[in-house]
């Protein structure tokens, strides 16, 4: 989820909200290293990996050379993967991106929104702006269904 078309769809389904978390590294205010806000902006949708499945704990993760690393070791190791085997590419990693931005330390969390990341704002602009486009959204495409012109029938029930 990282913008207003994310929002209408989450709330169109009943969710009260959305989670942004990789779109919220990407502001202004976020306090990690300039190397990984140019990383997120660089990358699109198909630059992350899933990690971990033969763990049971499958993480998406933005492909770089440490990432690379371990989706070589777990082709190797298959079933029989233990975490001490990859245990250099995602222990201790977040403080060497985050911080240090060494953006081939290992694996950290990135989500496929990546590829809706364009632009570095502040928190506020980046709220404002999705308001603004949910509300366009909504009065666009649902106005009808707003002032009364849609009429809806109850549903049947179905034998």
């Amino acid at each position: 989820m990282a913008d207003a078309r994310s929002l209408v769809a989450a709330l169109s389904m009943g969710a009260a909200g959305m989670n942004m978390g990789t779109r919220f590294i990407a502001t202004k205010e976020a306090p990690v290293h300039p190397n990984v806000k140019q990383a997120l902006l660089d990358a699109d949708e198909l630059d992350t990996r899933l990690v971990m499945r033969a763990l049971r704990n499958t993480e998406r993760v933005l492909k770089n050379k440490g990432v690379d690393e371990l989706l070589e070791i777990e082709r190797e190791k298959g079933a029989r993967l233990k975490i001490e085997d990859i245990h250099e590419q995602v222990a201790g990693v977040y403080p060497k991106v985050m911080i240090d931005g060494e953006m081939d330390a290992g694996a950290w969390s990135c989500g496929m929104v990546v590829g809706l990341i364009h632009d570095i704002p502040t928190v506020k602009e980046l709220i404002d702006r999705i308001m603004a486009e949910a509300e366009q959204i909504i009065r666009q495409r649902l106005t009808g269904f707003l002032d009364g012109k849609f009429e809806t029938k109850p549903a049947r029930a179905v034998a």
